[in-house]
């Protein structure tokens, strides 16, 4: 989860950035606490073989699932920023993502 456009979707190389591992299941729900308000996107990635990447396969889609806030839609590439962007505020929130994979 980062507030960088720049670094989205990895999220990764922001002190500010937020990040969770959790066990794979049919339902999973994560929380981050102490979030400061701001524009927010999240990148999900079940990272299936546990490689630490997304792994691609032809015409660059992702063989691993995947998912964004927002639902955002992956169209010739990762969704931008602000497809997925949302406000966090001092109140508590939540987002459902939906995971999608390739058959």
């Amino acid at each position: 989860m980062t507030t960088n456009p720049e670094l989205f979707p990895k999220c990764r190389g922001e002190a500010k950035a937020h990040s969770v591992v959790v066990p794979a299941g049919s339902t999973v729900t994560f929380s981050f606490k102490n979030v400061a308000p701001g524009r927010y996107a999240i990148a999900l990635l079940h990272d299936e073989n546990n490689n630490g990447k997304a792994d691609r396969a032809l015409m660059m889609m992702p063989k691993e699932g995947y998912g964004f806030s927002r639902d955002a839609k992956v169209r010739m590439g990762p969704p931008k920023f602000s497809a997925a962007a949302f406000d966090v505020t001092a109140e508590d929130q939540s987002q459902t993502i939906r995971m999608r994979y390739m058959l």
